[in-house]
């Protein structure tokens, strides 16, 4: 907006007083290079025409139909900030987690620092065969010395440094032409050292073929998928040693496929998880539209922690916003000026380029507008000249950039005390006290 529009003023309201959302607190800590993105963030927000207000909750603090009369036009893109449920009996049990929150907890989400997963138990069942699910396990399994090197949190790094978690199972409903993580994910967990991954090779038979005409990227990852589980050690003497390595390794993984969820199984004084009970299922049709219908089978895996990997949902942010793709369904009237970008629109898939894409998608959505006449700008609007009052009027002090770049320069120097990128500061009102708010 701001590169194609030399008038356009763009202000930025998130929850939170630090930005960068999933950037910050959903990529993997051992993933650095993907946060990169965030240098383009800062480009952008340091820009004069644009400006960031952190610590302000819409649809609390302040209203989006409100927002909606300070702006000429308002962009929906705040992701899905809620987890599906598996919806079955024992979910509640204690020792198990939604990925979310897991993933909350060692990335330092706020509202996930007090969640003291319990790591005692050996074997850990991940529901879900996706990217997030891959991450859990890699950080579950991998060594300490990898860990200390990255922006994790200091209080999970404590936990994962008595966890005797060694067994990490991802259970999958349908099979493996239907995973959804990708090949890079599943080549870190492959590679990973002081873990072997356990295959079964009759999950594989017979899938050389039906990948034949595949898309390059679902068939490349089958490929490797079908070379670890039937691959001997091969005569070169790194995969030797590779092999002998893994094969003595102290920590193993592996997939479970055509497993449904049916019941977590508690201890015998019904606080505990100690299991999972799983219907076996068989695929109707083929591909990413084939269904996993329950054969009648059923199976148990003991496990002492679950956690739950099957997707994120949106939520509405107030009665009058609109969830989801929602904007594009209202009539037009109701709508003009109304945009939504991201997860929220297209529900919880794709990694950060596919979002961003979406992003540029919508903006142009904006600037069409503004050409057309759709978009009514012959008014002046205040912008957060009417918000600010409205939020001085409800006791709410925003954090502009310039306060998270204290907040960020203080989590850079705890960090390096360290001897990591950084230290997050992981309560809220600490990191406003460090602004003095």
């Amino acid at each position: 907006l701001l590169q194609h529009h030399g008038g356009a003023r763009v202000d930025i309201y998130e929850k939170l007083p630090v930005p960068f959302g999933l950037v910050r607190f959903g990529v993997a800590p051992d993933h650095p290079e993907v946060k990169n993105v965030i240098n383009a963030f800062t480009q952008t927000a340091r820009s004069e025409r644009c400006a960031y207000y952190g610590n302000v909750t819409v649809g609390r603090d302040v209203a989006v139909a409100e927002l909606r009369q300070a702006y000429h036009a308002v962009v929906l893109s705040y992701g899905a900030e809620d987890n599906r449920v598996l919806g079955i009996p024992g979910e509640n049990l204690s020792g198990v987690y939604s990925a979310r929150a897991f993933v909350g907890w060692y990335n330092g989400l706020p509202e996930n620092r007090g969640l003291k997963p319990d790591l005692s138990c050996e074997t850990a069942l991940i529901v879900g065969h996706g990217n997030v699910a891959l991450d859990i396990a890699r950080i579950l399994l991998s060594p300490l010395h990898l860990l200390r090197k990255t922006d994790i949190t200091d209080c999970s790094l404590a936990a994962l440094a008595c966890s005797k978690v060694k067994r990490v199972w991802l259970v999958g409903r349908r099979g493996p032409l239907q995973v959804a993580f990708t090949i890079k994910e599943l080549r870190e967990m492959i590679n990973l050292p002081g873990a072997r991954p356990v295959l079964n090779p009759a999950d594989f038979t017979g899938l050389e073929n039906a990948v034949k005409d595949a898309p390059r990227p679902r068939k490349r990852l089958t490929e490797l998928m079908i070379k670890t589980a039937l691959e001997k050690p091969g005569e070169k003497t790194v995969e030797m040693q590779v092999a002998a390595e893994q094969a003595a390794a102290p920590r193993e993984w592996g997939l479970k496929f055509q497993r449904s969820p049916q019941e977590v199984l508690p201890t015998a004084d019904g606080r505990r998880v100690r299991g999972v009970r799983m219907a076996l299922t068989r695929l109707e049709g083929s591909g990413d539209s084939a269904k996993a219908i329950p054969t009648g089978d059923v199976e148990e895996l003991e496990c002492g922690l679950v956690l739950s990997s099957i997707g994120y949902r949106s939520l509405p942010l107030d009665p009058a916003a609109v969830p989801t793709a929602g904007v594009d369904s209202l009539p037009l009237c109701a709508r003009v000026g109304l945009y939504c970008s991201g997860w929220v629109k297209r529900g919880p898939t794709g990694v950060i380029i596919t979002t961003m894409n979406d992003s540029f998608d919508t903006a142009h959505s904006v600037l069409e507008d503004l050409q057309a006449g759709v978009l009514d700008v012959s008014s002046s609007r205040e912008g957060f000249g009417a918000v600010e009052s409205i939020l001085r009027s409800r006791g709410v002090r925003p954090v502009s950039f310039s306060d998270w770049e204290k907040i960020d320069a203080a989590e850079v120097a705890r960090g390096k005390a360290a001897g990591k990128p950084r230290e997050k500061i992981v309560d809220p009102q600490e990191m406003l006290q460090l602004i003095g708010h």
